[in-house]
């Protein structure tokens, strides 16, 4: 039986087990420590950030800018609706009410225009949103300068859901750095990793000194445990920030390898009828964490679910793309603004295997069953490998 080809699996390199054995060697083993520092620092300097707090994971992250841009129970905050749904659970822990807005076409991420007409009717009846979370999607960034442009003038928070997309570009600078608060996640299937985790940015020292303090239970200085606030447990392992130190040497390598393998996909599968890959904006660079594309039955000969289960039963991994928020049983209720982008997108949408150590063999076997599927009897009438 062929090996299995996965989603998006961790790659290591040689530097992290260096960190950690640092960690290991001077008894670091702490939610504190200089690998914790330091990582925060060299991520600071990679994506253009003043100050970054490292956390336990990206939904840590969210539910803390949250906490600090003052979201409290019966507050509204609008949020992308095609994501996953860790973006919006943290609306929930502070008792408030999220509101769901669809995608556009040209990068799948939060519309915009949607956004604006929103953000307009809501200043007229005088309910603007507490804040606004957007999500850069798939390794890509969402347009980001009418979206702050409409934030600031109703002076509405954005917070930047950047777990996605590091790596990608808006106009020359990281996603995540835009907003108020940008939130990133080093989980095991990112571009990083550091097992679990993630960090907040924002170029507010004081927003992420309050950051650090409630992700350390807000101990209140002093010789004995005092606390005047609710606090987390939510700050980073010392030897955990030694693998994302780690890491982060090779960020750039692992961004052109997906790049790269979107390209074998693109120039391989772009011909075949049916399928359309997630585009990329003319505003930015992508990552291309997943690679995506959609299907359409009546060209192509099967649906999305077909082709998963024909791939599913070779013994390769592929997703649906997000099931939109606002069609989630646990968000049943909640207000939606938009069409049926998302939805369509859900519908049509899938995630094909992307990680940065993949080989030749395990892409051109990805290809050639897709391709199959179309043809019939594995007979493509068009180059199934390209390189």
């Amino acid at each position: 039986m062929s090996k299995p080809i996965l989603l998006s699996t961790p790659h290591m390199g040689d530097r992290e087990l260096e960190f950690v054995k640092q960690a290991f060697d001077t008894n670091w083993i702490a939610p504190i420590g200089p690998h914790v520092d330091a990582f925060e620092q060299e991520f600071c300097q990679i994506i253009g950030a003043d100050y970054a707090a490292a956390v336990s994971s990206g939904t840590a992250a969210i539910h803390l800018a949250l906490q600090l841009i003052g979201v409290e129970s019966g507050d509204e905050v609008f949020c992308s609706t095609l994501t996953f749904a860790a973006t919006a659970n943290p609306i929930i822990y502070q008792r408030a009410k999220p509101v769901f807005i669809d995608s556009d076409r040209t990068s799948w991420n939060m519309n915009p225009e949607l956004l604006q007409e929103a953000l307009e009717y809501r200043a007229c009846i005088g309910k603007l949103p507490k804040a606004v979370i957007v999500v850069h999607l798939y390794g890509q960034s969402a347009d980001i300068d009418p979206i702050l442009q409409v934030c600031n003038q109703y002076r509405v928070p954005l917070i930047e859901d950047a777990a996605e997309s590091l790596g990608a570009t808006y106009k020359g600078q990281h996603p995540g750095t835009f907003g108020c608060i940008g939130i990133y996640s080093f989980n095991g299937n990112k571009i990083i990793t550091t097992s679990g985790g993630g960090m907040l940015v924002s170029n507010n020292a004081d927003l992420v000194a309050k950051a650090r303090f409630l992700a350390t239970q807000a101990r209140d200085r002093a010789p004995h445990y005092q606390h005047s606030e609710i606090g987390y447990n939510y700050r980073l392992s010392n030897v955990l920030a030694g693998i994302g130190r780690g890491q982060l040497c090779v960020l750039s390598e692992r961004v052109a390898t997906r790049r790269r393998n979107f390209e074998i996909y693109a120039s391989s599968l772009g011909n075949v009828p049916g399928i359309e890959f997630m585009p990329e904006a003319d505003f930015g660079c992508a990552s291309r964490w997943l690679t995506c594309l959609t299907i359409d039955p009546e060209a192509f000969g099967a649906d999305r679910e077909q082709v998963r289960n024909s791939l599913s039963v070779q013994q390769i991994e592929t997703r649906p793309v997000w099931k939109p928020l606002h069609l989630q049983p646990v968000f049943s209720g909640c207000e939606y603004i938009g069409g049926t982008v998302a939805e369509d997108l859900f519908r049509r949408g899938l995630c094909l295997p992307s990680g940065s150590n993949l080989t030749n063999e395990d892409l051109e076997r990805v290809i050639s069953a897709i391709a199959a599927i179309h043809y019939g009897n594995g007979k493509s009438q068009t180059p199934l490998f390209v390189i």
